[in-house]
């Protein structure tokens, strides 16, 4: 089992945190703080309309136009494991008037690509942590696992013959079955489809009994008997699933592969933009409302200061980056 130093998790649940201190670039655009924004801003999405991280961009573009009286919209340009549309943020003016939304993506890709088009850490001044997306790991019932040990059991008796699904080659559930094998010291094949939902089609009717999915996603079909949940990959028990429990305290500690969403600006954007942001992003999570909207998604809310986001971002993109060494991935 290959031995690694495991980053603190998503950080679940609203941490509401001073801004006390934050540095100050100058005005946005050469008005004061207090007045900004003056203009309409775009949120860019580096994904397509309708999955995840677009629903969030729209709650957000709708929240921030409502509390800021000028109009907020969502870019979608999706491409490229999420490459085109971050280069297109990196490349944009810091004036406060272009926020990018990002996944856990962000932070695999620095790895997953050979050259990127912009700089992950350096091109990019973090605001928030958004939200948390946690994942189930599911077999098809028709595999004799009960549990995350009765897996890892079963697995190290057949190596190589037990195949997990995932959404292709990079994507998270991809991601999250390889940090599963280094960790628990199994050798599961790999079985790589063009997205996510031909994958768990196919895991269904047994074709390949293992897969890694979203909560919202597999969680009917567990209810259904389709499937059969053996553990969630983040760091505490889903609001959606608490009979679940998480890998790490089911047989492989130290364990977490949740999917995150967070928004970054261009580097050098004024830090009273960023602040300002920040605050607001935090208020938004804290309301009712859209903590029952996000939760309806599977989404669970994850705030953070623009500091703590950095710290996140900083520990991601090591401990991916060894997880695709050692399996040997590159972006197709």
């Amino acid at each position: 089992m290959i031995r690694r130093s495991m980053c603190a998790g998503v950080m679940v649940g609203l941490l509401v945190c001073s801004l006390a201190g934050a540095q100050q670039q100058g005005p946005a655009k050469g008005t004061a703080a207090a007045t900004y924004p003056t203009g309409p801003i775009r949120i860019v999405a580096p994904f397509p309309p309708g999955g995840g991280l677009d629903i969030i961009a729209r709650i957000i573009a709708q929240w921030l136009s409502e509390a800021w009286g000028h109009q907020v919209s969502v870019d979608n340009r999706p491409g490229a494991g999420g490459t085109i549309g971050t280069a297109i943020a990196a490349k944009a003016a810091p004036d406060g008037y272009t926020f990018l939304i990002v996944s856990s993506a962000h932070t695999i890709n620095a790895s997953l690509y050979r050259q990127l088009a912009y700089d992950t850490l350096n091109d990019f001044a973090p605001v928030s942590l958004i939200t948390a997306v946690p994942h189930l790991l599911v077999v098809h019932p028709s595999l004799p696992a009960t549990t995350v040990k009765g897996l890892i059991a079963i697995a190290k008796s057949k190596p190589g013959q037990i195949a997990y699904a995932s959404g292709g080659i990079g994507a998270s559930t991809h991601l999250a079955g390889e940090l599963f094998k280094s960790m628990a010291g199994v050798d599961l094949l790999h079985v790589p489809y063009k997205g996510t939902v031909p994958s768990l089609v196919d895991v269904m009717s047994g074709q390949v009994p293992v897969t890694f999915g979203s909560v919202p996603t597999v969680l009917q079909h567990i209810k259904t008997g389709r499937l059969r949940a053996l553990g969630l990959t983040g760091a505490r028990r889903s609001l959606s699933a608490p009979e679940v429990p998480t890998i790490a305290e089911a047989g492989v500690p130290g364990y977490e592969a949740a999917t995150w969403h967070g928004m970054l600006v261009p580097a050098r954007t004024p830090g009273a933009v960023v602040a300002k942001l920040n605050s607001e992003i935090v208020r938004m999570l804290n309301d009712a409302n859209i903590r029952g909207r996000l939760g309806r998604e599977g989404l669970e809310p994850a705030g953070s200061t623009p500091e703590q986001f950095d710290a996140h971002l900083r520990a991601e993109i090591p401990k991916w980056a060894q997880v695709i060494r050692t399996a040997g991935i590159r972006a197709e």
